[in-house]
């Protein structure tokens, strides 16, 4: 279930915005202050939490993450190996996460334990009876170091199936700095109008301004949701996400007329239009810091820099930095997202993989890799491997309970969460014409009134 909004969260939500903007213009200290990784190689005596012996059991875990994102993860896999003495292999689900694992659960070959990217799908498979919920150590090891927020969203009608132990901040640009020093930009855009005035700018001193990763819908979800919870505000924001509002609302129609003043201009996309719906998320990030000609801005969350830090020679803090999502309203946005572990299998060695993944043993090893922020709120935050990173997890931590979820996961997976269909598609449609606004919200509405069984 979604975490009770307060009337403060708007207060909240700027609040966050303005630390990381503080972050971006005082902290950006590269690497150099990473402090303890974390990594306790296998010495059980540096141990919070105890997990049984599973020598000779096999375990299959599942999650979206492809090359860093994948790598370092499985550091936190072999160290629970060291630990259990099981064996843990990972496999890939690719981005239809919910399909993938609807076929295996069918087929009777589910694997132990899944990351499941949206909340809808969660409650869908809990529905189900598809996943299992949390044990006894899990659970202590959940609440002990979670916040209540946290801790609701892995829940469903009573009962807590998942541990959200990767969260994300996923109102963030980064920019290339030689870009903007070569474009005689000094100071981040801080509103919308300066974001494209800016982008303008950097397009007539001859760099690609905006790079997208068009070909993964996901990431187009995430521009709309930080323009519409800005520009519409929180409430409007609540309202779409359960559809209470439809697609056709007007305020939709403003905050799509907002995008088309970048998504309009194929002069300021890297690629233009046409390249950017070619470009997967990954590429958006390296074309931004690699190449003869780099693009001068990429716009995602915090995970941004595993892509950075494993493709592309840039140096996280010195070249690239970051500033937040700009304000189209009288805030900028903050949209949170994130990875929910859950078992498929109802046995002792995923109940004790997720009892180690919520714990601050598992979270401090991660975080060590890079490239992930944790919203385990106990974890020695020394452990981040850079400073930028680990001054956007505090931000996001300060926020408590307040704040807003990526709209597209909390609906149901055809609709927010699904290759070639729904939102994604639907938003693919829109950047390929950006002029057909009316036409793109009728295709919205018919979609989701379809999911979400209200059509």
């Amino acid at each position: 279930m979604r975490p009770h909004r307060k009337p403060g969260a708007a207060k909240a939500v700027a609040a966050l915005a303005a630390g990381v903007l503080a972050l971006s213009l005082t902290a950006c200290g590269g690497d150099g202050d990473g402090g303890d990784s974390g990594d306790t190689g296998g010495d059980t005596s540096k141990a919070t939490v105890q997990l049984p012996k599973l020598d000779g059991q096999k375990l299959e875990v599942a999650a979206v993450w492809t090359g860093p994102e994948q790598e370092n993860f499985t550091k936190v896999l072999d160290e629970f190996e060291k630990r259990t003495g099981a064996t843990v292999s990972f496999v890939p689900t690719g981005n239809n996460t919910s399909t993938f694992l609807g076929t295996k659960i069918e087929g009777g070959q589910p694997p132990d334990v899944a990351f499941l990217p949206q909340v809808g799908v969660l409650h869908q498979f809990a529905e189900k009876g598809w996943i299992k919920p949390l044990g006894s150590a899990a659970e202590e090891q959940l609440k002990k170091n979670f916040s209540k927020g946290w801790v609701d969203l892995g829940a469903y009608k009573g009962k807590q199936y998942g541990v959200y132990v990767k969260a994300a901040n996923k109102s963030l640009v980064w920019y290339n700095t030689q870009a903007f020093e070569a474009a005689g930009i000094t100071d981040p855009p801080g509103t919308w109008d300066e974001f494209v005035q800016t982008a303008q700018t950097l397009s007539d001193a001859g760099s690609p301004a905006v790079s997208i990763g068009g070909a993964d819908g996901w990431t187009l979800t995430d521009w709309f949701e930080n323009v519409y919870l800005s520009q519409a505000g929180p409430e409007k924001y609540d309202q779409l996400a359960k559809h209470e509002i439809k697609w056709t609302d007007p305020s939709v129609k403003e905050a799509l007329t907002t995008l088309a003043d970048l998504w309009g201009k194929d002069e300021l996309i890297a690629g233009g239009r046409k390249g950017a719906l070619g470009t997967e998320f990954p590429k958006s990030v390296v074309q931004t810091f690699s190449g003869d000609t780099p693009a001068a801005m990429v716009f995602e969350g915090d995970f941004v820099t595993a892509n950075i830090n494993a493709d592309t020679k840039a140096k996280v803090g010195t070249d690239a930095k970051m500033f937040p999502f700009p304000a189209v309203g009288s805030d900028s946005p903050v949209v949170s997202a994130g990875d929910a572990a859950v078992a498929l299998k109802d046995s002792k060695g995923a109940q004790a993989l997720l009892t180690f993944l919520a714990s601050t043993d598992a979270a401090e090893i991660w975080t060590a890799q890079g490239g992930v922020i944790t919203p385990n709120n106990k974890m020695d935050m020394k452990s981040y491997k850079d400073g930028v990173t680990r001054e956007i997890a505090k931000a996001l931590l300060a926020a408590g309970d307040d704040f807003r979820f990526d709209m597209s996961d909390q609906a149901p997976a055809a609709f927010g969460g699904t290759q070639g269909i729904g939102e994604w598609k639907g938003l693919q449609d829109f950047l390929r014409d950006p002029k057909n606004v009316a036409g793109v919200q009728r295709k919205l509405e018919a979609d989701a009134a379809k999911a979400y069984g209200n059509g």
